[in-house]
Order: structure tokens, then sequence, then C-alpha cells
């Protein structure tokens, strides 16, 4: 068995050693498939002798399900913020303070400030142990599970002298080809579009499903270090060792002796930032004897040895030169401003988004205005304002369109919403060919086919809707401009395979207004098949867990749509699944029939979602908050106060984990 051991340990340390040369140093030294086996034979192994179990495995970042709602840290060393900068004067201002402070000489280190969300990676003999948001600053979110997944962040160290103990602060980051990517595919799916990197980072880490994170490729770099015995009092030589023991800190670093230098800094970086590969807002200026920080300490919100210097937003000023309309699959309308090519941000800019008819009117736009264009999160171009001194001929002013672009039916606009709609979801183009797109997404019914397909197939009066893919001769393809027996065999494979496609991805697949994915498992756990769900009355639709009015609404106006209903029919004749698998039913019982359970705390064995799931299968309905209507409270590690002390006034039943499982003789 030791050589098993040894083995196993001699493929986990090759495997760290290949990250850290893929990710970190960006020169790998064998092919990916050379690494693929590598991880392969680990993985193996691994699952045939659990007794060598280690979390910092680099099997590890693939992720889990098995995450938990995240638990408050206390941070051992405060998380404080910087003091923000925009000005050559306000630096100089900093210098002098530093100055007069230590009444020596100093040095200090310039580096980026990545625009991500922080945080704190901890290490004991090497290996990671913890990974903790900001949070507060006082205290943050555990989320190890998470960051593990995360390529560049090492769970292992590697090299020489590292203390016992270490502490590194960074950013996580999601680069901007992967915020773009995932931007495209939400946009696609008209979910809500993150407003920046920052936010899709920070949004990532607090993912319950660390599968999730792990296909989102974040990225890290690190920027200090804290600890009782750290290698040296140069905060510029620790990040140099913090490189060498496997983290990513960043190239750009630079010791500075002079105010020049430091300008110098800043004047490169706020061009060269646009052809970074993720986001950047500034630089950092410290000084770097870790001795000088301390006898300068800290103010009781910012270090009194380090300064943030601000980047200006860019800004162009280009004209307006008109105003257009998308529709969308769900009908929404939203107005696109067409302006006068601009260089912004390293990149050409012609179109920005308006949103809605608010947005517009509070610009108080004209055609012909000279309008100030930012990029939102340098990436999403938005006109902030516009010059009205610049008004010389005042053009029409722009109101918002009241009739379909595209099929001129008056638009509609829902109290409540901001947006508009056209209700003419069965004649209107491109809400009939959006529908198609989400219908074949990879989420959805997974068909390997895009945009360019669906509107050559419209165009040839191939499809009339999604399930017209059904209908689809290979004669009818192959023929097609720049296809071939290939293409049209590749398409309709796909499209058999999606007839495999589980039957809460075939519902989400529909398009029903709200009804994402999430919305989708909850439905098809509560009414079985197609059948129940279209029968469900409005009552029944929101005593499903987290199932509100809105959502229910648009559930039930779905199936009393005959046109909808005949949609369905069309889906089942070809084969598509409208109800939850045999298998899955076998599973089900009545064991929970009639009870309201609610869930609290952090578990071991089962994800939250996971006892979710087991208490819908058994007949049980999960809620989020403790009534005198719950019958029990399945309570993990550090349940909430409040629900504890809730649960105990109203003489509600608390379950540990093995109590639960074992009631239902799990």
């Amino acid at each position: 068995m030791n050589s098993i051991k040894q083995k196993i340990e001699q493929l986990r340390d090759m495997l760290h050693k290949h990250n850290y040369n893929y990710y970190v140093l960006s020169s790998p030294k064998i092919s990916d498939r050379e690494f693929d086996e590598l991880m392969s034979e680990l993985t193996d192994l691994e699952a045939k002798y659990p007794e060598f179990a280690d979390d910092n495995s680099p099997t590890k970042r693939v992720g889990s399900d098995i995450n938990k709602s995240f638990n408050q840290v206390e941070h051992r060393f405060p998380m404080l913020s910087l003091q923000n900068t925009y000005s050559e004067g306000e630096v100089i201002d900093f210098l002098g303070r530093v100055s007069r402070g230590l009444n020596e000489e100093f040095q200090l280190v310039c580096e980026l400030k990545f625009d991500g969300t922080s945080i704190s990676l901890y290490y004991e003999n090497g290996r990671l142990v913890q990974a903790v948001t900001r949070g507060d600053g006082r205290q943050g979110d555990d989320v190890t599970a998470n960051v593990r997944t995360i390529r560049n962040v090492p769970l292992v160290l590697r090299g020489d002298n590292i203390p016992e103990y270490v502490e590194l602060r960074g950013e996580i980051l999601m680069p901007w080809n992967v915020f773009e990517a995932l931007n495209r595919e939400r946009e696609q799916q008209e979910e809500p579009l993150f407003a920046n990197p920052r936010n899709a980072a920070s949004g990532t880490l607090k993912q319950q499903d660390s599968r999730v994170v792990a296909s989102r490729k974040l990225t890290s770099y690190v920027y200090y270090m804290l600890g009782d015995d750290l290698p040296t009092n140069s905060h510029y030589e620790n990040m140099q060792m913090a490189r060498n023991w496997g983290f990513n800190v960043s190239e750009s670093t630079r010791r500075c002796k002079s105010p020049e230098d430091v300008f110098e800094f800043l004047k490169y970086w706020n061009v060269e930032r646009k052809h970074l590969p993720v986001a950047t807002d500034g630089v950092v200026i410290k000084v770097d004897s870790l001795s000088q920080q301390r006898n300068l300490g800290s103010t009781s919100k910012f270090p009194r040895w380090a300064i943030a210097y601000k980047f200006e937003t860019e800004q162009s000023v280009t004209r307006l030169e008109s105003v257009s309309y998308q529709v969308g699959r769900t009908g929404a309308v939203t107005p696109v401003a067409n302006l006068e090519p601009v260089l912004l941000s390293g990149t050409t800019v012609r179109r920005a988004s308006l949103y809605n008819e608010d947005a517009i009117e509070a610009l108080d736009l004209h055609l012909g205005d000279m309008v100030f264009v930012e990029k939102g999160g340098e990436i999403i171009p938005k006109i902030v304002g516009v010059d009205k001194d610049a008004r010389f001929m005042m053009g029409d002013k722009v109101r918002f369109a009241h009739r379909c672009p595209e099929c001129d039916t008056e638009l509609i606009r829902y109290p409540g919403e901001a947006a508009h709609y056209c209700p003419n979801a069965d004649g209107c183009p491109p809400q009939i060919r959006g529908r198609v797109e989400h219908f074949v997404a990879r989420r959805a019914m997974n068909i390997a086919t895009g945009p360019e397909t669906i509107s050559l197939l419209f165009d040839k009066g191939l499809i009339e809707d999604a399930s017209s893919l059904y209908k689809l001769k290979f004669e009818q393809l192959v023929n097609l401009e720049r296809w071939g027996e290939a293409s049209a065999n590749n398409l309709l494979e796909s499209i058999e395979a999606s007839k495999e496609v589980p039957y809460e991805r075939v519902l989400f697949a529909m398009g029903i207004r709200f009804v994402g994915e999430t919305v989708a498992q909850k439905l098809t756990a509560a009414f079985i098949d197609i059948d129940q769900l279209a029968a469900a009355t409005l009552e029944e639709l929101m005593s499903v867990d987290e199932i509100g009015q809105r959502i229910a609404e648009s559930v039930r106006d779905y199936f009393d749509d005959e046109n909808h209903l005949a949609f369905v029919e069309r889906l089942r004749a070809a084969g598509l699944q409208m109800a939850l698998s045999e298998e899955v039913l076998s599973l089900r019982t009545d064991t929970l029939s009639g009870l309201t359970i609610v869930i609290s705390g952090k578990f071991s064995l089962h994800s939250r979602d996971e006892y979710k799931k087991i208490i819908a299968q058994h007949g049980g309905k999960n809620t989020g908050s403790i009534s005198k209507n719950t019958n029990y409270v399945l309570a993990g590690e550090n349940m909430g106060p409040k629900k504890l002390e809730q649960a105990e006034k109203l003489g509600v039943k608390i379950l540990n984990e093995q109590e639960f499982l074992e009631m239902l003789n799990m």
C-alpha cells in the first residue's frame, strides 16, 4: 500500500508543478493530452483508494456540488480598504505624509490595482486550508471549496522558506474573454448581463455549486503577504518569494525610488492597461519596508503606508446618428443608439444600449446630439450624458417606439416593469427565431446549431418553430448553401440525441417567461409530467417552493394558450421527455407527504440543494422561513440563531442530518 500512496503523491506533485507551469508561468512543459492522462490516472487511483483522499489534490479543481451556505470567518488580520486618489497632487501629498511620518529614507512599490473581488488565502505547512472573502473587513465568507477550482491558486506551496503559517491577500478576477463569452451566452438566453468582470467574478465566487465556479475559468493575482514569520522585511521581495511558491504575482510590480519613478509608472499603465487580459482600475502605491509599514500604522479605515491611484474612466464624445430597436425572444424591445464611430478603450464603438424609455427620457436625447460615451466595466458601451452646449441645430427629440419595429404591433408595458414588449409572440419573426435559438442552447436541448443556421432554415421555409426541427430530412439539408453530408448528418444526429434530454431541461427550453433552469427544476419535481403541470391551478403552482405569483401567472398563461398546447403536443409526438424518468420516480416516496421542512446551517453529507431535492423526492415541502405551519427544521452546523430562537418559540422539532436521513431510511 505504501507504493500506491507514493504513486498518488508523485502524481499530485507532478500535476501541481504542471499547473504552475501552465497557469502562472504560461510555459507548459507537457501537452494537454499528457496532462489529461496524468489527471485521469490520479482520479482512478483516488477513487480506488479513498483512504488517501486529500482536499488539496489537483483533482479537486473540477469542483463539486457538495457545497454549503458560506460560514462567516473572522479575519486574523483586518482587511482594510485603501484610500483612493485621482490626482498626482494627492499622490505627492501622500508621499509627504509618509516622509514626515517616517523621518527616514524609504522605498515605494507600485503595482496594478486589479478590479476583482478580494480574497484572503490561508496556508498552514504549505497547504491551502481556507479562503475567505473580504466581507466587511472584519469577517468574510468561507469560499474555500470554490477557490480550490481556480487553476492558478496553489493548493500546495513549493520551494523554500515557506512559513508554518502564511496568509496571502489577492484578487479573484474573471478575464475579459471569459466575461464576454459569459455575457454573450446570457444575452442569448435573455438573462440579465453582468455589468463588469468584477461583478461577474464576485457572483461566481458565491455560487453554491463549485462546478459552476470551475467552468467560469476565474483567475487570481496576489498582492500582499501576512504572518508572524515572513521570509523578508521587504514587501517586494516577499512577493517575488510568493511567485516562487506558486502564486500568480503581477510582472508589472516595480520598486520606485522617487516620485518621478511613480509618475512614470502611472503614465505608462494608464495606457497599457487596455491591453491586459483582466480589468484594472488603478495603481496601488505602497511603502516597501514592512517595519516602516508598522511604524506608519493605520487609521480605523485605511493603512497610512498605501494609497490607490484610480484611473479616470475613459470617456469619448461622439454624435448620436439614430436610434434602432431590437426585439428579443420574449418580445422585450431594447433601444440601441447608433453612433458616429469613436475610439474608446482601444476599440471602435458604434452602438450603445439605451436600456428603456425611462433612460431615454432621463438623458433628454435628440438626434444629432453630441453624447458622452463610456464603457461600463470598460466593456459595455453606454451613453452617460449629452453635451447640450454643443447643440446648434436641435434635431428631433428621441421618443421611444410604441409599435414593434418588426411586425408593427402596438407595444405594451407591464405594471412595475421598465421594458416594453411586443405581444405578437406567434407572428413577430425575431421572437420566433429567438425562441428557437433558446430552445437549441447548450443548457436547454443542446442541439449543435446556432443563429445563422436557424435563420437559414427559416428563410428556406424548412422550420416554423422549434418543433419543426424534428421533421427535418437529410435531403432538405444536404443541398443547402455551404452544406454537405457531414453538416447535415451532424445536425440530424444532434437533434435525435436531444430526445434524451430530461424533462426539466425540456421545460426550460420551451421558453416560458420567468421559467429559468432553477424554476424548471422545481416545477418538474412538483408536477411529474407536463400534463400535471399544464393542469395546475394558480394556487397549486404558488405552493411550490420559491414559485411566486408572477411566475405562477406566467406558467398559467402559457398553458392557457391553445397555440402553446399544440406546440407541446408536437414536441411530445417528436419523442421528447415530457415526464420524470422511471429511475427518478422509483426513488420517490410519500414519507414526508404533508410535512413542511425548513433547512438551516452547514451540512457535511449532502448540500443544501440536495436536501431540497430529497425533501421533494419524498413528498415534503421545503420553505425558507419558520412559521406555525413548519413541522421540522433540518439543522446543520452553525444554524442561524434567529431560526433557532423561532423554532424553539413555536415548538418546532429540530432534526440533525443523521436523524433526518434515518427518518427516510437512507
